[in-house]
């Protein structure tokens, strides 16, 4: 569904004047020694977007994707875990959270990794792909329909999720001086990332112990199971975790307990990848593309042309 203006107490900035924001933005953090980034925060009032200081973050809710381009199905996965963790009692420190307001404590991060910088993206430029996900933050914060959600527009060079967390972590963006801790990052996922994440092929000797014990020590994981034949059904999908949790890694550095820092959560029937999204705009099927992109990011695919080709 796409939103108004009214939906939320944000303005629509000016394409053009966002693609060149994000452009200099981009410019700025591959001349600079950082490794990650906060670019802009949602909601922003201006006609150029800011980044403002988190406090009293309790939970982050990561979506870390190539938003190439971002679709419902992305915007579901976000709805669901702000709601879970809004409503959660289940924070390692013993936090409580709200079940009326997302602003308690938890607060969400679109995550884009920028780490070719010598290479064109395609077929989006990153520019453009964050001006998609300011659009998509827009009308994610208008189907919330609260106004205590703020969402972190950041970019980093780091490929996989475990170097991610550990940045964010040392970035000290998030930490809270006055509680003296940090607050326990989610990052989502589908479940096609969970079999890459625990194999064993992507570490070295030793190092998915090495790699993965800190990430699950700060993260934890929300995965969204896959409906498609590809991976099994969701009782197999179920009976990855358990093994995991039952030993089925230790001969290569796993931890049985990182398996209770996975939760698998239901996927919707109509899942949709970026993919699909592309073919369907290359294929010139316009009709019913609105079900699987919101209204501003439909926007941005019509209005520079994306995909086409």
């Amino acid at each position: 569904m796409a939103h108004s203006d009214s939906d939320s107490s944000t303005m629509r900035p000016n394409p053009k004047q966002l693609v060149d924001f994000f452009s200099r933005s981009l410019t700025s953090f591959h001349s600079s020694p950082d490794v990650f980034r906060i670019l802009c925060t949602l909601p922003h009032a201006g006609a150029e977007p800011v980044s403002r200081p988190a406090s009293g973050v309790r939970r982050l809710v990561v979506l870390d994707s190539s938003f190439n381009p971002p679709t419902r199905a992305h915007a579901e996965m976000a709805r669901s875990a702000l709601k879970w963790a809004s409503s959660s009692s289940s924070y390692s420190e013993g936090a409580s959270f709200s079940s009326s307001s997302h602003s308690d404590g938890t607060r969400l991060m679109l995550l884009l990794s920028v780490n070719n910088a010598d290479k064109a993206p395609k077929p989006a430029s990153f520019p453009v792909r964050l001006g998609m996900m300011e659009g998509f933050g827009r009308d994610l914060l208008g189907s919330l329909g609260d106004v205590g959600t703020e969402i972190d527009l950041a970019v980093t060079t780091m490929p996989y999720f475990h170097d991610k967390a550990r940045v964010i972590s040392e970035s000290w963006m998030y930490s809270s001086s006055s509680e003296g801790r940090e607050p326990e990052q989610v990052f989502l996922a589908g479940f096609d990332t969970v079999i890459r994440i625990f194999n064993p092929k992507y570490y070295g000797d030793g190092g998915m112990r090495a790699a993965l014990g800190p990430f699950f020590e700060r993260a934890r994981l929300r995965v969204t199971m896959r409906t498609d034949d590809e991976w099994g059904g969701e009782e197999e999908q179920r009976e990855y975790v358990r093994g995991l949790g039952e030993g089925r890694l230790d001969d290569v550095g796993g931890d049985v307990a990182w398996a209770g820092r996975v939760d698998l959560v239901e996927g919707r029937g109509d899942g949709v990848s970026s993919s699909k999204v592309r073919d369907m705009v290359k294929r010139g099927e316009k009709e019913g593309l609105e079900r699987l992109v919101d209204g501003e990011v439909m926007g941005w695919i019509e209005g520079e042309g994306l995909y086409r080709e």
